[in-house]
């Protein structure tokens, strides 16, 4: 049996669906089981990192998982919710781990690396016998799906950092190497940091989907302070918003193409414009 947490997210429910048409047993754990809706085969389950007592059903009988956390960084002293579904697979005896991590992970000294070392580390512990694979993607093109309020309102989108690239890498790129990792023996002690075969800026990919929707989509652009001042209403506190803006501010990581995904997939990663076209019954087209 193959758990996947998080299983209603945007990497969580492609690799459900793809372990589900595969015929492995997969169960599908989220907080609200009766609301989600999986594809036949998966069995919906209740469980909550946050209630670390809901787990232990969740995890019976279950001999590989995929572990992400939405916990946002900074929101407690760490990141409670790894650590809870690490103990939990430990306590059921899952062998394989799969973790949804972050480009770098614990790579650096501010607040965001820390919290990322804490998690990968509640998975690679030696102790825990797991034979784990960490990945490690930048940003998905599935975040832009945020935009689809706005469309419904017109033509004009406001995104924060705008012209700043990345090399986003599709969510069902990144179910496919978890389900690969998973289901065979491949990947046990490997860290994949991944992208996608191109690098756009939000722009770019406002523009691509514009063309897609036939609709002649523009940037207003987002200052600084506000899209500090966004981050702030979301909860982060100020040392992990001041990580996030020197990290997008002063360097362009997350912007290279890596060769990472095409090797793993043994195929080019799906780009921008393929994710687009997959998803474009997401988006108003008027």
């Amino acid at each position: 049996m193959i758990l996947v947490t998080g299983a209603t997210g945007h990497v969580g429910s492609e690799l459900v669906r793809r372990l589900a048409a595969a015929g492995e047993p997969v169960r599908a754990m989220t907080r609200r089981p009766a609301k989600a809706r999986f594809p036949a085969g998966a069995e919906a389950v209740h469980g909550d990192a946050a209630d670390p007592e809901s787990l232990a059903a969740a995890f019976a009988g279950v001999d590989g998982v995929f572990l992400m956390s939405a916990q946002a960084v900074g929101t407690a002293p760490e990141p409670t919710h790894d650590l809870a579904l690490a103990a939990a697979a430990e306590r059921a005896g899952v062998r394989r781990v799969v973790k949804l991590s972050t480009l770098d992970g614990g790579t650096g000294d501010d607040p965001i690396a820390h919290w990322q070392r804490t998690a990968e580390a509640a998975v690679t512990d030696p102790a825990r016998g797991f034979a784990w694979t960490l990945l490690r993607p930048g940003r998905f093109m599935s975040n832009a799906l945020q935009w689809a309020g706005q469309l419904r309102a017109g033509d004009e989108v406001a995104i924060p950092f705008a012209d700043r690239p990345a090399a986003s890498i599709d969510p069902a790129d990144l179910a496919e190497i978890a389900a690969q990792a998973l289901t065979t023996g491949e990947h046990a002690g490997a860290v994949h940091e991944l992208s996608g075969p191109q690098s756009l800026t939000p722009t770019e990919e406002l523009a691509v989907l514009g063309e897609i929707l036939g609709r002649d989509l523009r940037v207003r652009s987002v200052p600084v302070e506000a899209a500090r001042a966004g981050m702030s209403r979301y909860g982060f506190p100020p040392e992990v918003v001041d990580a996030i803006m020197r990290r997008t501010l002063d360097g362009d990581r997350g912007s290279e193409v890596l060769p990472t995904a095409e090797k793993v997939l043994g195929r080019p990663a799906r780009t921008f414009a393929q994710w687009a076209r997959a998803h474009a019954e997401e988006f108003p087209r008027a």
